[in-house]
């Protein structure tokens, strides 16, 4: 893998651009009660004014992340098909026999599909994948195996 920002989707790029509107707009409205208590206010007051701040401070965070992605991220062409990778639509067989087809993706975005995000413990251990290839992930309830059946045939 590279060390530089991974490429995002178009869809991706849209999805985080929606939040990122969602955010502002949030920001602004609770920075806009900040100081609308009365300095002389009890205590209750302004621990109030403590939280809305801490509150408008991780909203900046948040807004700061985005916005850099947004700028780093180059535009991802279509995701391959011999590989797994962010954007993928990979098909697994469990032992169980049950088959799921699932998108490998960065970010929630209005999809059929099962979203598995690329920092997940089964995204990491579908990335780089192929075809045919066995994965092995911890999950909540122990290890657990899938087999890659098909890459880019499920969307």
């Amino acid at each position: 893998m590279s060390s530089g920002p991974a490429p995002i989707s178009a869809e991706a790029r849209r999805a985080l651009e929606q939040e990122l509107a969602d955010l502002r707009a949030e920001r602004g409205a609770v920075a806009e009660t900040l100081g609308s208590t009365d300095p002389v206010g009890d205590p209750a007051d302004q621990a109030d004014e403590l939280q809305r701040a801490t509150e408008v401070a991780r909203l900046d965070s948040r807004i700061d992340e985005i916005t850099a992605r947004l700028r780093d991220g180059a535009e991802a062409g279509p995701p391959r098909t011999d590989v797994v990778g962010v954007g993928s639509t990979v098909t697994v067989r469990f032992p169980d026999e049950g088959v799921q087809t699932v998108l490998v993706g960065e970010v929630a975005v209005g999809s059929a599909l099962t979203l598995v995000t690329a920092d997940s413990p089964l995204g990491l251990a579908l990335l780089g994948r192929r075809a045919g290839d066995a994965v092995s992930w911890q999950a909540p309830d122990g290890p657990a195996t899938a087999v890659v059946v098909s890459i880019g045939d499920g969307g």
